[in-house]
């Protein structure tokens, strides 16, 4: 090649391919540069493998977005293009030249579907570790808003977190998974990798066997006498009553109602041939002792309050006064003391999200250690 001759660059087109289908989703691919003899050129060489993220912003990044904006939409196509794939691509390329996308500031609702399609373009084109990180930012800067949301659909943040590989969001969304579970696994199962199941179940069994410790802790409180010993039928008849009580809250609120006796009135469907069919009966709900355990955390008049106090004791007619129940209250506020001093490792909170304004019916004392994360063994 001549010294003064310069060397031709080669260019690559693409355009967005809108499938066939409604529910193909549409997608850059190459198409050959047309020659001056309206055929397509074919370049020998093929193109260079592209890189995640350029280092400095280019001068054609303006041009590239105003061919991008008038990209050739096949004919078949009878609506016109989807304003919110533009605007995920246009996000796309802003974030790959280091501009700051265009998301919504204001709204976090909108703000997380628009992050969560532009995650879901990222992921067509392997580039989750150029963008999460961006759309991460984004939406921690809603701060307290950001931990609400998350608290009202955790399934849905959790597997956000785990494909933008926000360690904030995702930790923040394990620790409601875990509280509540089961109840979000029919959103989760065949909808995130295994091993973060794996993560939930093993967190859950974590939690299940803290729980019962501290419940084998609660059923051996009691009460002493004046002597130290422990209060029996024999060496006090009311103290005793009132560790009964107690004890029998306990197993009432710990354990799952009994299966009815009584089968309830069936219903029928009536099949196509004209026989009627017992339909099937709902799923019990899932029995969930964190409130429980919240009330024994809270203490006071949070359960048994003076009104049931006062409904026990005058089922023994003998023992019915009130100085007997003053004293039965006063036994029963000293063993709510022992028991909130007993289930305190299930009071503590790992969450961001401040708990002073309401407390959740489910326990939040999982922690997430930095090793939990599932991605960073990837």
């Amino acid at each position: 090649m001549p010294s003064g001759a310069r060397q031709e660059k080669t260019k690559w087109r693409y355009e967005l391919d809108w499938g066939k289908g409604e529910d193909d989703l549409p997608m850059l691919v190459q198409k050959a540069q047309p020659t001056i003899f309206g055929g397509d050129a074919s370049p020998s060489s093929q193109p260079p493998a592209p890189g995640n993220k350029p280092t400095a912003p280019a001068s054609g990044f303006f041009r590239n977005m105003t061919t991008f904006s008038t990209l050739h939409v096949s004919a078949s196509e009878p609506n016109d293009p989807d304003d919110d794939v533009f605007r995920d691509y246009d996000n796309l390329f802003k974030i790959f030249y280091n501009y700051a996308p265009s998301l919504d500031a204001m709204n976090i609702a909108n703000a997380y579907v628009e992050c969560k399609s532009l995650l879901q373009i990222a992921d067509m084109y392997d580039a989750l570790e150029v963008i999460g990180p961006r759309v991460d930012h984004h939406l921690l800067r809603f701060q307290g808003r950001l931990w609400k949301q998350i608290a009202k659909y955790p399934p849905s943040y959790l597997k956000f977190g785990h494909m933008a590989r926000s360690k904030a969001i995702f930790a923040e969304a394990m620790v409601h998974v875990v509280g509540q579970w089961p109840a979000g696994i029919n959103q989760l199962r065949g909808q995130i990798s295994e091993p973060v199941i794996e993560l939930i179940e093993d967190k859950v069994d974590e939690l299940d066997e803290l729980k019962a410790k501290i419940e084998v802790k609660l059923f051996r409180l009691s009460l002493t006498t004046s002597r130290g010993e422990r209060v029996s039928p024999s060496s006090n008849w009311l103290d005793w009553l009132a560790v009964s009580l107690f004890r029998q809250w306990l197993a009432e609120n710990t354990n799952p109602p009994p299966a009815p006796i009584l089968k309830p009135a069936s219903r029928s469907i009536t099949s196509p041939r004209g026989s009627e069919t017992p339909a099937p009966l709902p799923p019990a709900p899932a029995f969930n002792t964190g409130r429980i355990f919240r009330l024994l955390g809270q203490g006071g008049s949070s359960y048994l309050n003076h009104d049931e106090c006062k409904r026990f004791l005058r089922l023994s007619p003998d023992h019915y006064n009130r100085d007997n129940l003053r004293r039965f209250e006063r036994r029963i506020e000293e063993i709510k003391n022992k028991a909130k001093d007993t289930v305190k490792p299930l009071m503590r909170n790992f969450l961001e999200l401040d708990l002073r304004e309401g407390g959740l019916p489910y326990l939040t004392c999982t922690r997430i250690d930095p090793q939990d994360f599932p991605w960073d063994g990837e």
